[in-house]
């Protein structure tokens, strides 16, 4: 059963009357005038009220009070005590405890308890004005809404979006649909996120990304911590460096931007440009810290990486962009062209005024092995240390020093086996071409001869510690993950293309916000 609606009382005026002529029906009320109406009360310099209809016009210096949640003042009002609907125009303003709206027009519904307005307007809080065409505030819960183009302007950032869920007493904004964070620090964009506008803090959602001046940060989700410059960002992270053209990708990532300093893992791997070709570095844990010019990669447990014309396996790995030195740390192995080389540390050393590969540097237990082209024996170079010289990516020179030891299957330029040389020296200096040897040159030779095939028995023709590990090079960047890495990114991967396939919704509305004044109260 409907209520009868309540009459709105008139608890002042200096003056009353009636004037049937200029405004039938009507009682005309000026000075200090003073009305309430269920809990409501309104105040003005002039009305006419329509008492039948129980429905009040208020002139000059109007202002309608609700309790201590809404003031809403302007030049004209018009109020509908049946409907408990107010309407306000010339300079209108509400005013709540958390923020100001001025327009020119706004209407409250007191039923909904919602106040909406189709007429540029500005809200102003301790922490940001906002701008926008149209919006409705829901009193209970202190939110603007705006589904139209709106600008958040903070001393900090801008927050432009075209649906937006403002809450006036937390600062918390939820955006919905193309928005755009802009500040000197960076530029953000998403498609849904939430932004804490009082502790600097958010997360996005959906095809978002943060820019840098050299930097580039996407993945499903980010989280962002304006105070600390710090973001985080998960499943299918993607890190460019905007100047170098270096990606670093995986599925969770962590960067300080103060410390230049970026956590990459999950099927981590860093993309870099070599001699206008792609190096490949994957590792259980990638980071990469040091500005520009002086930028270090390292990669952590099970690293293996893969070029065209190289690929390898260690520990860890330590690369400086400003020494141009890569260090292979713990167990290093290395592939290049046919050649298999091992030793207990090895050095890649590029040249920075070229960006290509220099040199290359094995100390302690040096190894080098390739298959005899036609044959089923091994080339083998053994020795203490090892200097290499690169061209076009490929090993050209190579010194093998103290203790060397050889043995190479010598062919003519019919490729028939000429013999087998095995010799001892205390230096070999060896000149490569399309991956054999061109020349081989002793130095202090101690021992050593060119044996016919049939002379040199098989446990003769491999140097002691001789491992072939043809079986684990690296042929493609594909190989360089596990394949527990691949499950684990096939899973990723799809979960993300579930979620971009879904219907973009607006972001649940979250419990720190919802209970934000009862923790106040607290």
């Amino acid at each position: 059963m409907a209520q009868t609606p309540k009459k709105i009382i008139i608890e002042h005026s200096d003056f009353a009357d009636v004037n049937e002529i200029e405004i039938p029906d009507a009682f005309l009320l000026t000075g200090n005038v003073k009305v309430n109406h269920d809990g409501i009360v309104l105040t003005c310099n002039k009305a006419y009220y329509f008492q039948k209809e129980n429905y009040i016009k208020a002139f000059g210096n109007v202002q309608l009070v609700q309790g201590d949640t809404l003031y809403l003042n302007s030049k004209y009002a018009e109020y509908n005590g049946n409907m408990k609907q107010a309407f306000a125009t010339g300079n209108a303003v509400m005013s709540s405890p958390d923020a100001t709206l001025a327009t020119d027009t706004i209407n409250f519904n007191r039923n909904t308890q919602e106040v909406y307005y189709n007429t540029q307007g500005t809200i102003v809080n301790r922490e940001n004005t906002l701008k926008s065409k149209s919006g409705r505030y829901y009193v209970t819960q202190k939110k603007f809404q705006f589904l139209t183009a709106v600008t958040i302007t903070n001393p900090t950032y801008v927050i432009k979006s075209n649906h937006l869920d403002y809450f006036s007493n937390s600062g918390h904004s939820y955006l919905f649909g193309p928005s755009t964070i802009t500040s000197k620090a960076n530029y953000i964009y998403t498609e849904k996120g939430f932004y804490d506008t009082k502790k600097n803090l958010a997360y996005f959602l959906r095809k978002s990304y943060i820019r840098y001046d050299d930097r580039l940060i996407e993945g499903d989700s980010l989280y962002y911590d304006r105070n600390k410059e710090f973001a985080s960002a998960t499943r299918n992270v993607k890190i460019t460096d905007t100047i170098n053209k270096g990606i670093v990708k995986g599925h969770y990532a962590e960067m300080y931007k103060k410390k230049d300093s970026l956590f990459v893992t999950k099927r981590a791997v860093a993309i870099n440009l070599v001699e206008n070709d792609s190096v490949y570095i994957h590792g259980k844990k990638l980071m990469v810290t040091g500005p520009e010019g002086n930028r270090i990669i390292r990669a952590f447990n099970n690293v293996r990486f893969y070029k065209t014309d190289m690929s390898g396996k260690c520990d860890s790995l330590h690369s400086s962009s400003k020494d141009a030195l890569t260090k292979l740390i713990g167990n290093p192995i290395l592939w290049n062209g046919e050649n298999q080389i091992t030793g207990d540390i090895m050095h890649l050393i590029g040249n920075n005024q070229t960006r290509k590969l220099d040199s290359l540097k094995v100390l302690n237990n040096t190894f080098i092995v390739s298959r005899d082209t036609l044959g089923t024996g091994y080339n083998q170079v053994k020795g203490l240390n090892l200097y290499g010289k690169f061209l076009d990516g490929k090993l050209h020179e190579v010194d093998v020093v103290k203790n060397a030891e050889v043995i190479y299957y010598m062919r003519n330029d019919a490729q028939e086996l000429i013999g087998i040389n095995k010799n001892v020296s205390s230096k070999i200096n060896m000149v490569m071409a399309n991956n054999t040897a061109e020349t081989i040159t002793f130095f202090n030779q101690v021992d050593g001869n060119i044996y016919p095939e049939e002379e040199l028995p098989e446990n003769a023709r491999k140097l002691k510690g001789l491992l072939w590990r043809g079986d684990e090079r690296i042929k493609s960047k594909d190989e360089i993950f596990s394949e527990e890495d691949n499950l684990m990114n096939e899973k990723l991967v799809k979960e993300g293309e579930i979620d971009n396939a879904k219907t973009n919704v607006p972001m649940k509305i979250r419990k720190e916000t919802l209970d934000y004044d009862k923790k106040k109260k607290k």
